[in-house]
């Protein structure tokens, strides 16, 4: 069987979700997705285009009156079969974080000690914005799809999320005051 980028099988899951059109999808991996697995436009439809082409989704293209052509994707049997499979093997790597303020902590003995005190306690503070913004996407999950049967795998990722980021503010405190 031919294997994909992880991307195309993010879009094969997308397309479960009833997006059908190429803004739909980036605006719905925008909204769930971008916490840990970011794609372009320039990624979605050329994945998009391979997905028809190989039979893993289907286009239905409709007029509109002043406007662009209106491609709508729709997932085949085929490409819901390709995604179970992809669902169902090991994981091929753990993926390597790139974290911009370890990277400049690693070389701060060239810079006194207060300024690196300030970048990490800049970098807590974006943390916590991400820990709000996790916590209203999950009210926002909890209001308006507690009936969805994917909600419950939504709340997983975003539970890992918090809980890095939260792991990530307590290493900020922590190494502040190894600092001082």
């Amino acid at each position: 069987m031919k294997t994909y980028n992880n991307s195309t099988y993010a879009l094969l899951g997308i397309l479960t979700l009833n997006c059908r059109t190429g803004y739909e999808i980036k605006q719905r991996m925008d909204q769930s997705l971008n916490h840990f697995w970011k794609i372009s436009y320039g990624q979605i439809y050329p994945n998009l285009k391979t997905l028809v082409t190989d039979g893993l989704a289907t286009v239905k293209v409709m007029s509109q009156d002043g406007k662009p052509d209106r491609k709508e994707y729709f997932l085949t049997t085929k490409g819901e079969e390709v995604l179970k499979s992809w669902l169902k093997e090991p994981l091929q790597h753990i993926a390597n974080e790139r974290n911009e303020v370890l990277l400049k902590l690693f070389f701060s003995r060239h810079q006194p000690a207060d300024e690196t005190q300030s970048l990490i306690r800049h970098y807590k503070e974006e943390l916590q914005k991400k820990i709000d913004t996790y916590e209203a996407i999950e009210e926002m999950i909890g209001t308006n799809y507690s009936q969805n049967p994917d909600a419950t795998y939504w709340l997983y990722t975003l539970d890992y999320g918090k809980r890095t980021t939260k792991a990530a503010i307590e290493w900020c405190e922590a190494t502040i005051e190894k600092i001082k």
